[in-house]
């Protein structure tokens, strides 16, 4: 295992992969060349010239696109520094799910190209022009120079050491910056989570654990489902899963959720919640994926109130898991730390773009450890996104010496995702802005530095 600094002075056991090089490790191989069968590029190639084919390829249909449309910023504003929080782009269901999924329907589930939870053929595509997005947004704002490299100590990526992970982060930098010698860095065990981005809980006492599952329950409480579990049971024909005819557990709308608070582990709830995440996260990656409208989910979805009605379950998972404030700020506390080195304690020696790969789990859990105001995904069910990124970016005000911060949710629409949209400034992505409710925010998004940090700095003790 070899030890590398860390931007902001942290020090950690970690691997560094290249993203553009002669090799790539793990199952990012793969992914590369299930590129060339989606582009129609012969995999017999070899992989290095295999994988220029398909990054010029991809990068062809960008520019392509159209001519860049300016976004404007208030006059006399200039960025100085950005820090990119992303959630791993599109995988296929998860492995430990399988047995979920078999267990609520006799239907049979289609297949996917990877196994369960790695990251996608279509998923490398869609970081991709993710990537090439935000580059020539940077560029855009004078952060980088068009047609350049940036600085080898300009650019810091680091993801949690999961395929999905690693890959989405190499991925948004092969479109973000082609042809550039920038690592990814994460641990050197492979398919371990890095405490990092590992929201596990971290308070041992008795009255945290009974604060923590009052918590959770009373999130779960506020949630009306019934109507969203009906739905869901006739579309799998739960009577006739087979835990309706082997368990005698026939009723999703009735059934009972039992949370769990242990030291060292990940908030989670059994019974129908979990059920219905499952299920619901399984029809959404088939939606996202572009399996033909009779595959995803047997062709039972069909209108957006039916999506909007099934996204409840899913939305109500993730909240009642993360977003209570009592669980949130502990779990994230390590990432709370992390981005405060990077945007406050130590902002003068930080690069000016950091990436960071994790999961839903840490955007809802950040999002709320943080106390970010409620906000509106528009055109996405999810509430973090495949493939969503919090943007956190420093600005300068020159005209009254002054630092200012913006927070923006960027992301891609479902039919984006599923259509495969090419992403310039032309034709963007979705952004929204984004209000901490420490740091109020004016008319263009904007809120003073020193309240900004005086935020992470509470949250991060």
């Amino acid at each position: 295992m070899t030890s590398t600094t860390y931007a902001h002075g942290q020090r950690l056991p970690i691997k560094s992969t290249c993203s553009v090089g002669v090799t790539l490790r793990y199952s990012a191989r793969q992914i590369i060349a299930n590129l060339s069968h989606f582009y129609g590029v012969s995999k017999k190639r070899k992989e290095l010239g295999m994988k220029k084919q398909i990054v010029a390829v991809v990068v062809g249909v960008l520019l392509a696109a159209g001519a860049a449309q300016a976004q404007s910023e208030p006059q006399g504003y200039q960025l100085q520094q950005v820090l990119i929080m992303s959630r791993h782009n599109l995988r296929a269901p998860l492995a430990n799910n399988g047995s979920v999924l078999e267990q609520s329907t006799a239907k049979a589930w289609p297949q996917w190209d990877v196994p369960g939870g790695q990251l996608t053929t279509k998923g490398g595509v869609l970081e991709v022009y993710m990537g090439h997005y935000v580059r020539e947004w940077l560029v855009q704002q004078g952060l980088i120079s068009s047609g350049e490299c940036p600085a080898p100590d300009a650019v810091y990526a680091y993801a949690n050491s999961l395929q999905r992970t690693v890959a989405t982060a190499q991925f948004f930098i092969t479109g973000a910056f082609p042809g550039c010698d920038i690592v990814v860095h994460h641990q050197d065990k492979m398919g371990t989570m890095d405490p990092t981005f590992n929201p596990v809980i971290t308070d041992a006492s008795p009255a945290f654990r009974e604060q923590a599952l009052k918590a959770m329950e009373s999130e779960r409480q506020k949630m009306q489902l019934g109507d969203s579990y009906r739905l869901l049971a006739k579309i799998v024909d739960y009577q006739d899963s087979p835990a309706c005819k082997e368990k005698h557990l026939c009723s999703l709308a009735d059934g009972k959720d039992h949370f769990s608070a242990n030291l060292g582990q990940e908030p989670s709830v059994s019974g129908p919640l979990k059920i219905g995440n499952s299920l619901v996260d399984a029809f959404t990656l088939q939606y996202y994926q572009g399996f033909p409208a009779d595959q995803v989910a047997w062709g039972e979805i069909n209108t957006d109130a039916q999506w909007q009605r099934l996204s409840q379950l899913k939305n109500g998972y993730q909240d009642s898991l993360f977003t209570s404030p009592a669980v949130a700020r502990n779990v994230a506390k390590p990432l709370v730390k992390y981005l405060d080195k990077a945007l406050v304690t130590d902002a003068a020696k930080a690069p000016k773009i950091t990436l960071l790969v994790g999961h839903d789990s840490n955007i809802a859990s950040l999002l709320t450890a943080l106390d970010f105001k409620p906000y509106r995904l528009h055109d996405q069910y999810e509430r973090t996104p495949i493939g969503g990124k919090i943007v956190f970016q420093r600005w300068r005000d020159t005209a009254k010496n002054r630092e200012m911060m913006k927070i923006e949710y960027l992301y891609q629409s479902t039919r984006q995702l599923r259509d495969a949209t090419p992403l310039t400034l032309a034709s963007p992505p979705q952004r929204v802005t984004l209000a901490l409710s420490g740091c109020p925010i004016d008319a263009n998004g904007f809120c003073p530095v020193e309240q900004f940090n005086a935020v992470l700095n509470h949250a991060a003790q």
